[in-house]
């Protein structure tokens, strides 16, 4: 026991001396258990170095190279947004084919019709647990411009908007827009006029349903 305390008290004063000191200047350098790469072997700009051929440490940038931040990144595809600008785009810039429709509307089925509705209407399933404020995508406010651009709709799927999260770290740029393509093929359904169904297309669309069939 009696070891025990002496280990006990020698501890005591070691923590007492050495937390006592804190606060205190001197000129000698601080012991450094983990530096955490405060200091390391690097290269001063424009400075001589002997590695590169040119004796320079500055390196002009391989051929292909992108900087973080470039207009490489500032397209209205990864965007949303006319180049240069905070302004959206007001129409998909990306070519609306069949596969991205499907693809749209696989990704939809998935990650949106939980709380919008497989219709867009903003009755999904959610709605059944107490969640009553999400948006019915047939609104104005959700519609063709002026209302909100195709490039509004990547910008809120992509970073969230209100109590809706951003879908841009599992969803990509492509998912994002075959969605935004989706839903408006989505809301012409809804919304769409007779007189915007090409003429010899507006017979398949005004003939009656056959008996027992479930109007989509």
């Amino acid at each position: 026991m009696r070891y025990f305390l002496l280990v006990l008290g020698v501890i005591v004063i070691t923590v007492m001396v050495v937390a006592g000191k804190r606060g205190d200047m001197s000129r000698r350098p601080p012991i450094e258990l983990f530096p955490d790469m405060d200091r390391q072997p690097k290269l001063r700009p424009q400075a001589a170095n002997s590695f590169f051929k040119d004796g320079l440490s500055s390196q002009q940038p391989i051929d292909g190279a992108i900087a973080r931040g470039s207009a490489y990144q500032d397209t209205p595809e990864n965007t949303g947004k006319i180049a240069g600008t905070t302004n959206y785009v007001a129409t998909i810039p990306v070519p609306v084919t069949q596969a991205l429709m499907e693809r749209g509307r696989e990704r939809y089925d998935i990650s949106c019709a939980p709380c919008h509705g497989a219709q867009g209407d903003g009755k999904g399933i959610t709605t059944k647990f107490g969640m009553t404020v999400i948006a019915d995508l047939h609104d104005a406010a959700a519609r063709k411009v002026p209302q909100q651009s195709d490039g509004q709709l990547f910008g809120t799927i992509s970073y969230g908007k209100g109590l809706m999260q951003g879908y841009a770290s599992t969803l990509s740029i492509s998912d994002r827009w075959a969605i935004v393509a989706y839903l408006r093929a989505l809301q012409r359904s809804h919304l769409g006029t007779i007189d915007e169904v090409p003429a010899d297309k507006r017979a398949d669309v005004t003939k009656p349903l056959p008996p027992g069939a479930i109007k989509k």
